[in-house]
């Protein structure tokens, strides 16, 4: 019987690829959500909240350390407002908040447990 055992670097590529991952789907979902799936009202420009998702992108590219940090801190303010909007909207609203909440903790759960693989031995 053979076990597949993850070692640190499989780890550390698996949490590194699902942080981009996650950042990229939250990217799209954001855009899409606030351009075309429920607009607030014909010609809103709240898909700009999308684009503060490309600041950490190279960084998370590189595998920087420090951008996987503050990104872990960073992807909270789609959390909150994943949540607000999941609270006070309803019907198909809520379910693009629910995933956007789901997204964010996505994000934030891979980002923390790469910063931690990678952080220098004691």
């Amino acid at each position: 019987m053979m076990t597949a055992a993850l070692n640190t670097n499989d780890l550390v590529r698996l949490s590194r690829n699902s942080t981009l991952a996650g950042m990229l789907a939250l990217l799209v979902l954001c855009f899409l959500w606030e351009a075309w799936l429920a607009p607030l009202r014909p010609g809103s420009l709240l898909w700009v909240k999308a684009l503060p998702l490309l600041l950490p992108l190279p960084g998370v590219l590189r595998g920087r350390r420090y951008t996987y940090q503050w990104l872990s801190m960073f992807i909270l303010i789609w959390f909150i407002e994943g949540v607000m909007r999941g609270w006070s909207d309803s019907g198909a609203l809520r379910y693009l908040a629910l995933m956007e909440v789901a997204l964010s903790v996505w994000v934030f759960c891979f980002a923390v447990l790469y910063a931690r693989l990678t952080r220098a031995p004691a």
